[in-house]
């Protein structure tokens, strides 16, 4: 007999598990209390089951009942067997609201959430916290991660969205390179320092509202990263100029390790969303990182001197 078969040979699991509450309570009336059911739709699916196997599972005598031979030999097993379905969910169930599993991108994770998730599992030690990091779009609704951090420039469809914060982006480099270049007295004189990763759209977006009647960027040959980390380290180390968003750099520029180039910012297109699956908004794991995260960003971000604050399309205050 094949697995398939042997599948489809199975009585409803609706009838099943009527007939393994009435066996145990020995009575349909508080079989139907158990399963939220009528007792009439308890007798009903009593019915079918017996109608399924030709045989009499219970023996009716007035208002009781009781177990017939065949009824005392499978009951035992089949409570066994949803004992073991139930622990076997459970299991399941136990892992899922005690893990919380993040996805967020390798910039964000590394440089600001890292340093600051430790006071989220202070507040929640019942919680164990997975990062996933990178800046791949993960799956949510498949279950690759419960929620996630993504940069985009308006809530995701099909995802419950909060907005975290914005990408402000600025000039930005160690104090040691400065001082050894002529001071910057207009936005245009940024381009006659040497700059990293020259191509990134940032240094478009920022030339093109910063410097007038510049029609093109020009650089010299310079080092090109594809990571706003290994831009921003390279900026600490003195190699040039990078264009950063100063909330991912905060701790360096608290350190001295950066300052400002230029003080003209402009925002990105995109900004910073927490995002989950809609049937998992009433998930407590789901709530408390959600009443963390924000709170905690606009703690941060403080009097918001970069319009971090301002979701991307609204205009700054």
């Amino acid at each position: 007999m094949t697995y398939e078969l042997a599948m489809r040979r199975l009585p409803p699991l609706a009838a099943v598990r009527v007939f393994e509450a009435a066996a145990r309570h020995g009575n349909f009336t508080r079989a139907a209390e158990e399963l939220g059911m009528t007792q009439a739709a308890v007798s009903y699916q009593m019915k079918l089951l017996e109608e399924r196997l030709g045989a009499p599972l219970f023996a009716r005598s007035g208002r009781g009942i009781a177990l017939t031979d065949h009824g005392r030999r499978i009951a035992p097993q089949v409570t066994s067997a949803f004992d073991t379905m139930g622990e076997a969910f459970g299991s399941v169930r136990a892992e899922s609201e005690g893990v919380l599993t993040i996805s967020a991108p390798r910039t964000f994770a590394t440089n600001w959430l890292a340093a600051r998730i430790g006071s989220f599992q202070m507040a929640r030690p019942e919680l164990a916290v997975r990062m996933h990091v990178g800046d791949e779009i993960v799956d949510l609704a498949a279950g690759d991660a419960d929620m996630g951090i993504r940069g985009a420039p308006a809530p995701w469809p099909g995802l419950e969205s909060h907005f975290v914060m914005g990408m402000p982006v600025m000039p930005m480099a160690s104090p040691a390179l400065l001082a050894a270049h002529p001071p910057v007295l207009e936005a245009a004189d940024v381009l006659k320092l040497p700059r990293l990763s020259p191509d990134d759209d940032w240094w478009d977006l920022w030339i093109e509202s910063a410097v007038a009647g510049m029609p093109e960027s020009r650089s010299a040959p310079s080092i090109r990263f594809e990571s706003q980390i290994l831009d921003g380290s390279a900026a600490i180390a003195g190699h040039g100029v990078a264009i950063l968003s100063p909330p991912m750099w905060q701790t360096a520029i608290d350190a001295g390790q950066l300052v400002e180039v230029h003080p003209h910012f402009v925002n990105y297109r995109n900004g910073f969303w927490l995002v989950y699956p809609e049937n998992k908004r009433g998930l407590a794991k789901i709530r408390a990182f959600r009443e963390w995260l924000l709170p905690e960003a606009r703690l941060a971000l403080g009097n918001d001197p970069y319009g971090a604050l301002v979701p991307p399309g609204q205009p700054s205050k």
